[in-house]
């Protein structure tokens, strides 16, 4: 006697994470690119001021938290903890993944159990791949490489990576715009350091994976367009994070000296790039250079 079909979930079996600020117009075109059946956390710490949860109401699967309005990471984590999903896609609001893409990053997890994460490959709306969608852990060296412009020669002697597509390259951390993991190992990891407002929480978490003895994989065959910077903070501001969040990284991680040696050779370069965009006459981004240096320096922007 033959047996009744057994009941298949065509869902998949993955969470998008999706942490937005200020970011409506992005977020509904991200969810507009994917299929209703894949579940999606939206967790939005700009507290509703431009209706997201309206915009998580209309989508069926779409869940819709309230973030703590404290960082990336910290958002991250809620979206991740309270989900019931094996596997988690942490997205930026300004990138545009396809259903496949991100089924394939998850795909990757499954056969291979040594994964902890699995990246994508996000690119620039000219299609050039994004500098910065993983990398390398900070030295004086790959500092003074990266912020004198060098890694444009010598690709993997920076901070960060531009890999080119469909060569594989072995990085020491991944970006968060589009990102990988299996959930239950990501919160034994203890998840994205929420000590971070926003910047190398990423770079922690591969440290995490790497001193855990587990592995991290770079999809260099799955090109995400991704418009980079896609938040409602202004630039300045990003900027002068990014700065204090690389010094708050390296300095838990690297004796006083290693680190007064990055922050040296960050500056230096910084100043020179400063300075080109000022006889350039691109005084916005000369301001946002300035900023990173503040940032070094004296710390991130004050938040309040």
């Amino acid at each position: 006697m033959s047996q009744p079909a057994q009941d298949h979930d065509p869902r998949p079996d993955f969470e998008v994470v999706l942490v937005t600020y200020k970011s409506r117009a992005l977020a509904e075109a991200l969810l507009g690119r994917l299929p209703a059946d894949v579940p999606v956390v939206i967790v939005d710490n700009a507290q509703g001021v431009d209706g997201v949860p309206a915009l998580a109401a209309a989508r069926p699967g779409t869940r819709y938290l309230d973030g703590p309005g404290q960082g990336f990471a910290k958002a991250a984590n809620l979206g991740a903890r309270t989900s019931s999903a094996p596997y988690l896609v942490f997205v930026n609001p300004d990138s545009a993944p396809t259903a496949d893409q991100l089924g394939a990053l998850v795909a990757d997890l499954r056969r291979d159990p040594e994964l902890a994460a699995v990246g994508a490959t996000t690119v620039l709306p000219s299609g050039r791949v994004e500098l910065g969608v993983g990398g390398w852990e900070p030295t004086v060296v790959r500092s003074f490489v990266h912020a004198v412009g060098a890694h444009a020669m010598f690709p993997t002697a920076g901070l960060y990576a531009r890999p080119v597509p469909n060569q594989p390259l072995s990085l020491d951390w991944l970006s968060g715009a589009c990102l990988a993991v299996p959930r239950e190992e990501f919160l034994a990891l203890g998840g994205f350091d929420d000590s971070y407002f926003v910047y190398n929480e990423d770079m922690a978490y591969g440290r995490r994976v790497r001193e855990a003895g587990r592995r991290l994989r770079l999809r260099t065959d799955l090109l995400v367009p991704h418009l980079g910077g896609g938040s409602g903070e202004a630039k300045p501001r990003m900027f002068q994070m990014r700065g204090a969040s690389m010094v708050s990284y390296v300095s838990a991680h690297n004796g006083r000296f290693t680190v007064i040696g990055i922050k040296l050779a960050l500056t230096a370069g910084t100043a020179l790039r400063w300075l080109e965009c000022r006889l350039r006459r691109r005084p916005e981004l000369a301001q946002s250079h300035a900023a990173y240096i503040k940032g070094l320096w004296a710390g991130p922007p004050d938040m309040s």
